[in-house]
Formats: C-alpha cells, structure tokens, sequence
C-alpha cells in the first residue's frame, strides 16, 4: 500500500487522548501484519489503551527503535473546511487530523516495511 492509503486509514480513526485506542490499534495491527510481522501489543497502565511493538530482524543484534504516538488531539473549536478524519487533498496537500503528527508519521513506516525487511 501508498503511504497516502494507510494513512487515509489511520486519520480515519478518531482517536483522542485519554480515550480507548483499539480501533487504530487495530488497523496499526492491520498493517504490521499485511507485511508478515508478529506485532506484540502490551496493555498500558489505563486498561483501555495499548502500546504495539514489532520487530524487524534478528532480534540478538543492537537495532534502531522508531517510536510514536496513535492518538490526536480534539477538534473541537477549530473551524476545518472538510472532516478532520477523512484525509483530503487540497492544493497538493493531504488535509486530516494528524497527517503531520503523528500519523503521517506512522504511515510512512508501515509503508517502509518492505524496505526495513529488505536491508542488512
């Protein structure tokens, strides 16, 4: 998949701070799995939220650890000419609730992937 279709997935999930985060846990599962990695999910502290580890290589040898975060912030009063979570371009942007941070971010990982997988 495009960078640009996982991540009209993932900002298609509304996932707030403080909130459940199952549904782009989900589709962050989703994607981890398409290209054939285990992903390990660890409950956090709140009962309600999940942290997603996948590893890529062998797992004896030092390695490079990308991190990030799922959840947005609200929207609520700030004034968006399209939905906030449906990614949208405009003008030769992608518009939608975090498509710099952090799903923009995630998005263009899953997609690397193949890449990861690929390298020495």
């Amino acid at each position: 998949m495009t960078p640009e279709a996982i991540l009209a997935d993932l900002v298609a999930c509304a996932d707030l701070p403080g909130r459940p985060n199952a549904l782009i846990a989900a589709r962050v599962q989703h994607h981890l799995r398409r290209a054939g990695l285990e992903p390990v999910v660890l409950t956090g502290p709140e009962g309600d939220r999940v942290n997603i580890l996948a590893t890529i290589g062998p797992r004896d040898v030092p390695g490079v650890i990308l991190s990030g975060h799922m959840d947005v912030v609200p929207t609520e009063g700030q004034v968006w000419a399209s939905d906030p979570f449906r990614l949208t371009p405009h003008n030769g942007r992608l518009h939608g609730r975090g498509t710099t941070d952090m799903k923009g971010y995630l998005a263009c990982m899953l997609a690397m992937i193949p890449e990861f997988q690929a390298a020495d």
